[in-house]
């Protein structure tokens, strides 16, 4: 390359790609000092350099007391010359790599804004600011549709790197999306007045926050909801359309549970520490708000919480055919027991796995006049085994 050329290389990569100008001259005397060197000049006093003004090639020697003198610098052919721009343009590229990955690789958890620039099969590729990030399908929200040219905002969700460049990994379904979607809409949580304890998500339908303040004066809420509504509505609309369910803490976890299944109205929680089980007692009428569309809010509640949550009719507000079909539900899933047997048991009395327990094998061998004794053994095992499940052990 003459002057001219190398001087259009280094103003392009800087105005163009904003790799800076010092980094690239460096990258261009490596690459001619390397090629000097395959080249027959095997001279270790030989320095190759490039003049910052003219962009002319130089060459110093360096004599024995250290310092050193201008000389002229090796001869090139054509082939050498040739050889000299491929290695330019591959060591100003692994530069220019090594800047993308030391601008992303502190930055993992922030947002970025990008284009959608292309996409490679159901995965999304983004044009950032500087290099590109890749939003793997697994990453992407299955409700939302991306289109080329659209300008996105992502997670950082990781920088590694790889041979072809460093790979930015982009996420909009991650918890911690909505995490810093809430730090940038909530200034209380920015300032440390609230913070988030928690976050469980279903991406493009529902997010549980949970929410704790640090000042007693500052309703967490409220905060987050914000002016009628400004906050959230801001955080749903960028999550396009998702709802957001905003959880007041509580390291009580009946409280906890009660405000995270919120709207529905508890009669009951009881929380066994042990097996970090909450039993949820409603009414009939409040069980399908309770449990949510396709269990989704009691899902979400276990989520949030980390306990598992069995929510359950209350019984003494059932009328009869309600205990019944809940008796034959709840025993139908009991595996060895099954809906081949469910309707039999109860309807001869057996409603409940602690009935099973308690009766002898002629008992249940007369559900069925078919049953034998192993069959009826059978069922009294799965009981046990179920039983024990649920509780622990069995009581005399």
């Amino acid at each position: 390359m003459n002057p001219a050329e190398l001087k259009a290389v280094v103003e392009y990569m800087e105005n163009e790609r904003g790799v800076e100008r010092e980094v690239i001259i460096r990258a261009i005397e490596m690459a001619l000092q390397s090629v000097a060197e395959k080249n027959g000049t095997e001279d270790d006093s030989l320095r190759i350099a490039i003049d910052r003004k003219t962009f002319e090639r130089k060459a110093y020697r360096m004599l024995s007391d250290g310092s050193e003198i201008e000389t002229m610098p090796p001869r090139m052919g054509r082939i050498a010359a040739q050889t000299a721009k491929q290695v330019i343009m591959q060591k100003i590229r692994n530069a220019e790599k090594e800047i993308v990955f030391t601008e992303y690789k502190d930055r993992v958890g922030e947002i970025v804004i990008g284009t959608v620039s292309r996409f490679d099969r159901s995965d999304v590729v983004i044009e950032l600011e500087r290099g590109d990030g890749i939003m793997p399908s697994k990453e992407r929200v299955p409700t939302e549709e991306y289109e080329i040219g659209e300008r996105i905002r992502a997670l950082i969700l990781s920088v590694r790197e790889r041979e072809r460049g460093p790979e930015i990994v982009l996420s909009r379904s991650h918890p911690d999306f909505v995490r810093r979607l809430f730090e940038l809409e909530v200034s209380e949580i920015t300032d440390g007045t609230m913070e988030i304890k928690g976050i469980a998500r279903e991406a493009g339908y529902r997010s549980k926050v949970a929410v704790l303040s640090h000042d007693e004066r500052v309703d967490p809420v409220g905060a987050c909801v914000g002016m009628r509504g400004m906050r959230v509505k801001n955080i749903v609309r960028e999550l396009s359309g998702e709802k957001i369910d905003i959880v007041r803490w509580s390291d009580d976890i009946h409280t906890l549970i009660t405000n995270a299944l919120a709207p529905a109205r508890l009669k009951e929680v009881d929380a066994d520490e042990e097996t970090r089980t909450v039993r949820v007692i409603v009414d009939p009428a409040q069980l399908s708000l309770a449990i949510g569309k396709r269990g989704q809010n009691a899902r979400l509640t276990s989520k949030l919480t980390g306990w598992r949550v069995d929510i359950q009719k209350d019984e003494e507000s059932m009328d009869f055919e309600e205990r019944v079909a809940v008796a034959v539900t709840k025993l139908a899933s009991t595996e060895g027991i099954g809906s081949e047997y469910a309707e039999k048991l109860v309807f001869s009395g057996f409603l409940t796995l602690e009935g099973i327990l308690a009766a002898d094998m002629n008992d249940l061998k007369s559900i069925d006049e078919e049953m034998t004794t192993e069959q009826a053994k059978a069922i009294w095992y799965a009981a046990e085994a179920a039983y024990i499940k649920e509780n622990g052990e069995i009581t005399e």
